[in-house]
């Protein structure tokens, strides 16, 4: 068997193209300079303590104190052993970021439809409708980077379970665990959540055409190697599931135990995220045109109105200086939409959105059924606590398993995002195929003109019938600056609804002459892809463009020590920072990044670390400050930053006299509120089994309470300390009980006494505490996850099962092509 050169040349030509425009959109990476994303310098500084670890030691800590007291690194980029699946995810990623997520968007979409037979280069415009949607460029100029690097592997994993449906069994369940394998390594476990939306949809839908056409044991046959393919996806990944799942009980999206908020009123217990903060950020109803017409609803939070705009006008003669009115109008407030922050429209195109129209009156069949399904699904749950469909999210967060684990419900958008282009494509396909008549595609283009066309025509017409252009942020602001914004908002309105009505004629045109034979099957590619290209770059280029890259210096180290900063640094010694200063609140890691700092920048913060932020830290509780070992706060005075020394710190370690048990987490929280911490630590009842086994040589307890005798010539002293180890020395004549200035997390910690394995619990809401026998004695903590060794072994075992599987199916490929 032969290998036919000639029959690959066209994808390697496609993916050269992709290559070239990822490269050209992001040309300034080719100067060897980083995009600045808001997020990533976070992350940095979330992460600068176990890098430095790294570097230092050649190894990795699973356990970081430089955020939030101290948390696992789960979710800052851990690297775990026989992770193969992330070596081949940055072989596919050999360009410069963020270009490398771009081709990414490019190469899955791609797949997809060539998957879904269509030729290449179809596939390869459908590619750039996908790739190039404003909503996907916007969070990579952000630094919403594990979201896009999940998207980018969204459509290959579709692409493997089609083919499987398609009885390219080998094929598609080799492709379904390589892509849900990538997918998973991505670790944005929303946007993997929400694709398994889209595939129970597909599922639903194949399971109801294979009914019909009396085919359900392939549909089964292939539900059962789909199974298979997930179960080796999701083993190659063991280590990163199994973690993440252990942490996130621990944090914020877990079960609280409290049942009170800090201003004392009841609060609502849930298994997950707070009702409210889910749908914090939901699509508006009259917000679901910004997918046609981009600045719908003026764009993002802020936009570039100009010199000529009445804002600009209206501030001259409001006594700014043209300099002033000038930067004024460049920051202009034209979002007048009802979500907190927008960057920017998430506008899929008004070119791909009228093909998606043509669509749905020429795709027939069980593709275009799970496309329009999807596409409405995913638009009806991003519209959260929009009325009137509030209840259909209340629903999802009440009764669909894992949904209250996440926020942003308008994140769900990108299934719509991924549907739509896809039935655009089709529409084309089915254009340029003999199944239907001319007399039909010219009805179908008829229709889709008027419904694409005749919106914009009715909204330029009656647009201040429907709309009145005002945003509750405008309150406070002077009426006369109202009335400018509404009517730079009419204008924006009015100048994008005229651009998507000229691009829909255009489009139409196109199709209209190759209809009437005007133009050849390949002039039309080559205008849809003009047309595209134009469309969504031109509106991508507003938000995310040249301006936004820095020398690669800034964004590796975005943080500079501050003379605070400096002074701090040089107490060697094992403490915690509190930044108070203006700086450390605009950047809450900065302070992560060079000190332990008390605060930080995460998305699932342990759950009850963030309880006592919000009830004592927020509000400046000394006891707490003093307990947590905040040995420095970093203030400020008329602009002036300073460290302050506080001398009331109660070290790393300390030897209490009473400990008390309280009946609820409720109780325990608001007792650190005026407890005497040097003296005294409180537990609840949630401890009890480990409390009672745990002080084994203490003969009585009394109602509740353990009184311990404290002399004068009782110590405890760190000797030894490294993010994921401690080492103390205790000298006490008595039988005592130890607090230690660390936060507790009961998966992974282990304590040793003097080499021995000894029970260790959680006091003080966050912290540990130890009973330390009479006499002399090393104590040592040690972090030592026993789910990274048990992960890593499966995904060991799961990489070669795959390795093997792999080139059998090679074999047999090769095999069946040869007999054929």
């Amino acid at each position: 068997m032969s290998f036919s050169f000639k029959r690959i040349l066209p994808h390697i030509l496609v993916l050269i193209g992709f290559v070239v425009l990822s490269l050209a959109y992001f040309s300034p990476v080719l100067q060897g300079k980083k995009i600045f994303q808001s997020d990533i310098m976070h992350y940095i500084g979330m992460a600068q303590q176990q890098k430095d670890f790294a570097q230092a030691t050649g190894e990795e800590t699973y356990w970081t104190n430089s955020a939030f007291g101290g948390m696992p690194t789960y979710q800052l980029g851990a690297q775990y052993p026989h992770n193969y699946i992330k070596k081949l995810d940055l072989a596919l990623r050999f360009i410069p970021r963020p270009a490398d997520y771009l081709f990414l968007y490019f190469l899955g979409f791609y797949i997809l439809l060539l998957s879904l037979k269509v030729d290449f280069k179809l596939s390869a415009l459908g590619a750039l409708a996908f790739g190039f949607s404003t909503y996907l460029i916007i969070i990579l100029g952000v630094g919403h980077n594990a979201k896009a690097h999940a998207i980018a592997y969204m459509p290959m994993v579709l692409a493997g379970i089609i083919l499987t449906f398609r009885k390219k069994y080998i094929l598609g369940f080799l492709l379904t665990v390589v892509a849900l394998g990538l997918e998973i390594v991505a670790n944005h476990f929303q946007m993997t959540y929400y694709l398994l939306f889209l595939v129970i949809i597909l599922g639903i839908v194949y399971l109801i055409d294979a009914y019909r056409k009396q085919v359900l044991p392939h549909f089964f046959k292939s539900v059962g190697l789909l199974t298979i393919a997930a179960l080796l996806a999701v083993g190659l990944n063991a280590t990163n599931l199994m973690a993440t799942q252990e942490y996130a009980k621990e944090s914020t999206r877990g079960k609280s135990e409290l049942t009170i908020k800090s201003d004392g009123s009841e609060k609502e217990v849930t298994t997950g995220l707070d009702k409210d903060y889910i749908t914090e950020y939901s699509y508006g109803l009259a917000e679901t045109f910004n997918l046609f017409i981009p600045r719908f609803m003026g764009g993002g939070n802020t936009e570039d109105i100009g010199k000529n705009s009445e804002t600009y006008k209206t501030y001259v003669t409001m006594g700014a200086s043209p300099i002033e009115a000038l930067d004024l109008a460049k920051n202009a407030p034209m979002y007048w939409g009802n979500q907190p922050i927008v960057e920017a429209p998430a506008y899929v195109g008004a070119v791909i959105l009228f093909l998606f129209v043509l669509g749905l009156f020429l795709v027939k069949g069980r593709l275009k059924w799970w496309l329009v399904a999807g596409t409405v699904f995913s638009l009806l749950l991003s519209y959260g606590k929009t009325e009137p469909f509030s209840f259909i999210t209340n629903f999802f967060i009440d009764n669909v398993p894992l949904y209250d684990k996440f926020r942003a419900v308008t994140s769900i958008q990108v299934l719509l995002e991924l549907c739509i282009p896809v039935l655009g494509i089709f529409a084309l396909v089915r254009l340029f195929n003999e199944f239907e008549k001319e007399e039909h595609k010219l009805k179908a283009l008829k229709y889709s003109v008027a419904i694409t066309g005749g919106l914009c025509v009715v909204f330029l017409l009656f647009k201040s019938v429907f709309f009145d252009f005002e945003s509750f942020r405008d309150q406070g602001i002077p009426d006369m600056l109202v009335k400018a914004l509404i009517e730079d908002r009419k204008s924006l309105f009015n100048t994008d609804t005229i651009r998507s009505l000229v691009l829909v004629l255009l489009s139409a045109g196109a199709i209209y002459l190759f209809l009437k034979k005007k133009l050849s099957q390949n002039l039309v590619v080559v205008a849809f892809a003009v047309l595209i290209i134009f469309d969504l770059v031109v509106v991508d280029k507003k938000y995310v463009n040249n301006e936004d890259f820095v020398s690669a210096i800034k964004v590796d180290r975005p943080y500079q020590p501050n003379a605070a900063d400096k002074e701090i640094l040089k107490d060697k010694g094992h403490y915690r920072v509190l930044d108070m200063s203006t700086q450390g609140q605009r950047q809450p890691a900065r302070a992560a990044y060079f000190h332990n700092s008390l605060f930080g920048y995460h998305a699932a913060k342990l759950g009850r670390y963030n309880d006592l932020m919000e009830f004592h830290i927020y509000n400046n509780n000394m006891n707490v400050l003093n307990m947590l070992n905040t040995k420095y706060i970093i203030a400020e005075d008329q602009g002036q930053i300073f460290p302050y020394d506080n001398p009331d710190a109660n070290g790393n370690a300390w030897f209490v006299s009473e400990l008390e048990e309280l009946p609820s987490a409720n109780e325990e929280i608001k007792a650190l509120g005026s407890l005497d911490t040097k003296n005294k630590a409180v537990l609840t009842y949630s401890s009890n089994e480990v409390f009672d086994n745990s002080l084994q040589t203490t003969p009585t307890k009394v109602i509740g309470k353990l009184k311990f005798k404290v002399d004068s010539t009782a110590s405890i002293k760190l000797k030894e300390f490294k993010p994921n180890y401690f080492k103390y020395e205790s000298n006490n004549a008595n039988n005592g009980f130890a607090v230690f200035s660390e936060i507790y997390y009961k998966d992974g910690w282990n304590a040793y006494i003097d080499g021995d394995l000894k029970p260790h619990i959680r006091v003080n809401y966050v912290l540990r505490g130890m009973e330390i026998p009479a006499g002399k004695h090393t104590i040592e903590f040690k972090f030592e996850p026993q789910v990274v060794e048990t992960g890593s072994k499966i995904a060991l075992a799961s990489s070669a099962i795959f390795g093997v599987l792999l080139l059998l199916g090679v074999f047999f490929q090769f095999k069946k092509k040869k007999e054929v």
